[in-house]
């Protein structure tokens, strides 16, 4: 049977990423959380954690962790897990972190819960859940994991905008194929399609010049300062159309990303009440899923 101490420490040296942040986290001293990770690595004849900065989980240490999570729900839901401090770790795409999330968290009669939000573009986070580093995750796929269960949360539609003196600069007034494909645009990150897709929808074309800016607010940003053009979510963006702050390129066109929230099935109270109520703001907040 696992000492679920060790656990403790290789959950606490791949969240907090290090030994020393591990060791101020659990209040032991470094050598200790050392000595815990080489206890279960003995245990189970193989390491648990690559000696990476910062470690990262094995194989074998995800599989752990992942069994921790639900070991943790499962004491949750019986009542038996402490009650000072609760802490979730949830997998969330940027653009919602940046828009309507933030409000769905807020549990008012749950002072002490603590979010560890891991942001990854919605179309890779479901990893997260994969490897069992995560108590639930908003991503695009509507396909449950083995152990989990998803709901549709709604869609985040976005619209393809540039600053005026961005539009003059590269004489997208009228708008053509050729202008387009030579004018820069702005990626999340190199799993960010949306710009792909609009070019390929609108105009049968590939970036030429993209710029990556892994920020949503950052993203913006440069939109408005003229640096490229990008597609936005009318949550965040709609205020500078109305300003004339920013101006749509394609008027009447829209993308719809849908979200969809992945939760394990061993799903503890505090969890189902987070869920429920991420349902309601996003039922509140995004379009519906066509």
């Amino acid at each position: 049977m696992l000492d679920y101490r060790l656990l403790q420490a290789l959950a606490a040296v791949s969240s907090q990423g290090g030994f020393e942040k591990a060791a101020a986290f659990l209040h032991l001293t470094q050598s200790a959380v050392s000595r815990r990770i080489k206890q279960l690595e003995g245990i189970l004849g193989q390491p648990v954690l690559e000696r990476t900065i910062p470690p990262k989980p094995t194989p074998a240490g995800l599989l752990l962790l992942n069994h921790l999570q639900q070991v943790q729900q499962m004491e949750s839901a019986l009542g038996l897990a402490e009650q000072d401090v609760q802490s979730v770790r949830l997998a969330t795409n940027a653009d919602s972190l940046a828009t309507w999330l933030p409000e769905a968290l807020v549990l008012p009669n749950k002072p002490n819960i603590r979010f560890d939000l891991v942001v990854e573009d919605q179309s890779i986070s479901l990893k997260r859940m994969k490897q069992g580093d995560v108590m639930a995750c908003i991503c695009d796929s509507p396909f449950a994991i083995n152990g989990g269960d998803v709901m549709p949360l709604g869609a985040l539609r976005y619209r393809a905008v540039a600053s005026p003196a961005f539009i003059e600069r590269y004489q997208l007034s009228p708008i053509t194929p050729q202008k387009l494909a030579k004018s820069p645009c702005l990626t999340f990150s190199t799993d960010d399609l949306l710009q792909h897709r609009f070019l390929h929808d609108f105009a049968g074309i590939i970036p030429e010049h993209v710029h990556i800016c892994p920020s949503s607010e950052g993203f913006m940003k440069a939109v408005l300062a003229g640096l490229g053009f990008g597609l936005l979510p009318d949550l965040q963006m709609q205020a500078y159309i109305t300003r004339g702050e920013l101006k749509d390129l394609a008027p009447g066109y829209y993308l719809d990303t849908p979200l969809y929230w992945h939760h394990w099935q061993c799903e503890s109270p505090l969890l189902r009440q987070l869920r429920l109520q991420v349902l309601e703001h996003a039922k509140a907040s995004l379009e519906k899923i066509s």
